[in-house]
């Protein structure tokens, strides 16, 4: 059965200037999750944050910080994150010649660990992954910047993995394997990507649009 749709917003569109006070608002206005975009300007054409930065955001927020590492290679970096305070480790199968063996890092360290697919990922790189991760993250836009158009064709890819995944979990006894959709999320497409089969909605532009006093709104609206 579906459950309550989970709205992570990405601190990407919040205001740099005081991330602490943001962090702290959009728990407050009813966010599930912190979603922290980390770029590299390598694997992404954009740098944001580091463990250091998040490490520091950590106590504003008791909501899990859910993190979506977009840099290469990714393996020397996941301990530093985990240490800094991420719930949810989400790599790129791309960022490393092995993305089990990065599955089996983030695990090993108590965390929940996710897989990223982009726009022209295909969907073979879950055959051997998803009895092992707890999350799929769909990227509807190709990652590096805020505020990009949701790519249509993402909505098959995530009707599909949809469908693996509950095969999946109904095998393991039920297991939960969140879908997470990333890129382009407002209330139009955040309807679709929910009807796709959506757990998890990733949303900056949308939630921080209006200042604090708008987020709950904001919130609210997406979710439903």
């Amino acid at each position: 059965m579906q459950q309550k749709t989970k709205i992570a917003p990405s601190i990407l569109s919040a205001d740099f200037a005081k991330l602490g006070a943001e962090v702290a608002a959009i728990a407050a206005a009813g966010a599930d999750y912190v979603h922290v975009d980390v770029m590299d300007g390598h694997f992404v054409p954009n740098i944001t944050i580091g463990p250091a930065v998040m490490k520091a955001l950590r106590p504003h927020a008791a909501i899990p910080f859910d993190v979506h590492l977009m840099i290469a290679p990714v393996d020397a970096f996941v301990a530093e994150f985990a240490a800094a305070g991420a719930d949810i480790v989400t790599f790129h199968p791309e960022a490393g010649p092995h993305p089990h063996r990065t599955v089996q890092l983030i695990k090993s360290l108590g965390k929940r660990a996710g897989i990223s697919l982009n726009p022209a990922t295909p969907l073979d790189v879950l055959d051997y992954l998803l009895p092992d991760i707890d999350l799929v993250l769909v990227m509807s836009v190709n990652p590096g910047f805020g505020g990009q158009s949701f790519i249509p064709s993402a909505l098959g890819k995530i009707a599909e993995i949809r469908r693996r995944i509950d095969a999946v979990s109904a095998a393991q006894g039920g297991r939960a394997i969140e879908l997470e959709v990333d890129g382009g999320i407002n209330a139009e497409t955040a309807r679709q990507a929910v009807t796709a089969g959506a757990d998890v909605l990733v949303a900056g532009t949308a939630t921080f649009k209006g200042g604090p006093d708008a987020y709950a709104g904001n919130i609210a609206s997406l979710r439903s």
